[in-house]
């Protein structure tokens, strides 16, 4: 739903006084990229999962159930981890469409709420 003329002269002047008040960390939530902070989780979790299939194979050839069994868990939580990071990257655009489809298929008490919302605002411009 995009923003009225007012919601946009409001974001605009927040923004500008955001960076006036500290432009560094302005600059850095603007170049801030959430398919970035995912796929570097994706590859440290692909790290751990490596790291456990070693653990896993040393406590099997040293014969050290202990240490096979905590490489097992690095695999199954490195696993877990990177397919969660895995999914945000790569399906969070596609289940937000979904979402989006359903909700215009059938209006809900949100919707009704919304569209009163905008009415009364286009009606006190």
């Amino acid at each position: 739903m995009p923003l009225s003329e007012h919601e946009q002269r409001m974001l605009e002047q927040i923004e500008r006084a955001l960076y006036a008040e500290d432009p560094k960390f302005a600059n850095t939530v603007r170049q801030t990229n959430p398919q970035v902070h995912y796929k570097r989780r994706l590859i440290k979790a692909s790290a751990g999962f490596v790291a456990g299939i070693g653990l896993l194979l040393g406590g099997m050839v040293f014969q050290t159930v202990l240490v096979s069994v905590v490489g097992f868990i690095i695999m199954l939580v490195c696993a877990l981890w990177g397919l969660s990071g895995w999914r945000r990257a790569a399906g969070s655009s596609a289940i937000g469409a979904d979402r989006e489809a359903k909700r215009r298929q059938r209006p809900g008490m949100m919707d009704r709420f919304e569209e009163r919302w905008r009415r009364r605002q286009e009606g006190e411009q």
